[in-house]
């Protein structure tokens, strides 16, 4: 281990014995006593020395035996503790690309915040290049969305649509002007290509069997083996093996239509699929001037589309009338989504993607965010799972709590993760809290 205070926070002295790390209360953390010695030594964290070398420099500066150690562990337990040379074999990998990790740096930088765990952020940077991400729509958030994923280190982004370009297409960071009458599908991906900071990851294929001398088998001639070497493969931490895709599979698929209405009443049928096959999904967009990023559906555990619509049917007896006449597919309305909202829903869209794949949070589980022109502050608004919908995530949920309709909505805050899931390892993991805040 090489010991280095994580320097995505800023240090100083509150007082002669108290030190202050980081500025922002979400993240800062206080700790003392802590005499001007122990100060000093903090400058030697630096990632270029072991444990043997700190110990060797804490006797040359005066500290007693045992305090080096002492004060890493203390270090470690509040989560301000780095590890230069952790990680794994694949983080391994990724610091030996300097200038794939300089340009990710940032989001390392990030990602120490939230890691607490010496090497653990260079760790699930490292396995993101592992992960597979489809989005569905290449409209103003859609690729905006997929660019900035595939610019966070997500290894393969893929955009899927239909149709060609048309100007209101076009956005910063998203589809350039230059792309109009291209065909989308097209456009946007050639738009992710240039966000990401490197070439996605070759995706190995398993030999066939008694065929070493196979083309493409480890060892062959000409084989790609010999050309390239492949990845290392990640060691993912506890709760993130369910997002290791197969062959044809998605860690997760972003639904993110130019079509205001399919953000606004999601068509059950269109993630038949996804439900059936447990893809994680992700529904993001914009309606008549209102953001949406949500629900992450984790299906057969969370609130889907499916419960979405059938819950607003049980409010609304009129319901099932409205939606059909407005998918009835009459006159072409122009969609209501500027470009300052349609930027705010890729981001925060991307966030809890990044945090879903990350495995840092259960980030949107069950909620839908809406915010609305021209003051846009976020709502957060419940998908409950509901009782007939054949998905089955209200069978998992029975003892759980409904709310009536004249209750008030949750904040992301009140809203607990599913119970005995999947995912509930990594939001254990996240249930003691390490950080002392100011």
């Amino acid at each position: 281990m090489h010991p280095m205070v994580k320097p995505a926070l800023r240090r100083g002295w509150r007082d002669l014995n108290t030190v202050q790390f980081g500025m922002a209360p979400a993240h800062a953390i206080v700790l003392g006593p802590m005499d001007t010695a122990t100060g000093s030594f903090l400058t030697l964290l630096d990632g270029t020395r072991g444990l043997p070398l700190l110990r060797d420099e804490g006797r040359r500066m005066g500290l007693p035996d045992g305090h080096v150690d002492g004060l890493v562990e203390r270090l470690a337990g509040a989560g301000l503790l780095d590890d230069a040379t952790g990680g794994g074999p694949a983080a391994d990998a990724l610091r030996g690309r300097k200038a794939l990790l300089d340009r990710l740096r940032p989001d390392f930088a990030s990602l120490s915040l939230v890691a607490p765990g010496p090497g653990e952020a260079i760790e699930r940077l490292a396995a993101r290049r592992s992960l597979r991400v489809q989005v569905r729509g290449a409209g103003r958030v859609g690729v905006v969305l997929a660019s900035l994923l595939a610019g966070a280190g997500v290894g393969e982004v893929d955009v899927r649509d239909g149709g060609r370009v048309e100007p209101g297409d076009v956005a910063p960071g998203g589809l350039p002007a230059e792309s109009i009458g291209e065909r989308r599908e097209e456009a946007a991906r050639r738009a992710v290509r240039l966000a990401a900071p490197d070439r996605p990851p070759r995706r190995r294929r398993a030999p066939a069997p008694d065929s070493p001398g196979s083309p493409g088998s480890p060892g062959s001639p000409g084989s790609p083996d010999e050309q390239t070497p492949p990845p290392a493969e990640p060691t993912f931490p506890e709760g993130r093996a369910h997002l290791l895709p197969d062959e044809s599979g998605w860690s997760l698929v972003i639904l993110a239509p130019r079509d205001g209405l399919a953000v606004h009443a999601p068509d059950p049928a269109a993630a038949d699929q996804l439900i059936a096959s447990g893809t994680p999904h992700l529904y993001a967009g914009v309606v008549e001037g209102t953001g949406v990023v949500g629900p992450l559906v984790l299906p057969g555990e969370t609130g889907c589309a499916g419960c979405l619509d059938q819950a607003r049917a049980d409010r609304d007896e009129t319901w099932p009338r409205l939606i059909a006449q407005w998918r009835s597919g009459g006159v072409r309305h122009v969609q209501a989504c500027d470009l300052a909202l349609a930027a705010a829903v890729a981001g925060l869209a991307a966030s809890h993607a990044l945090a879903f794949l990350d495995a840092t949070a259960p980030a949107g589980t069950g909620i839908r965010w809406e915010a609305s022109v021209p003051e846009p502050t976020w709502h957060a608004r419940p998908v409950w799972p509901h009782p007939t919908c054949p998905c089955g995530a209200a069978e998992r949920g029975k003892e759980e709590h409904t709310p009536g309709d004249g209750e008030p909505h949750e904040t992301m805050a009140e809203q607990q993760p599913p119970t005995g899931s999947r995912h509930e390892a990594h939001a254990a993991r996240l249930s003691g809290t390490w950080r002392a805040h100011v």
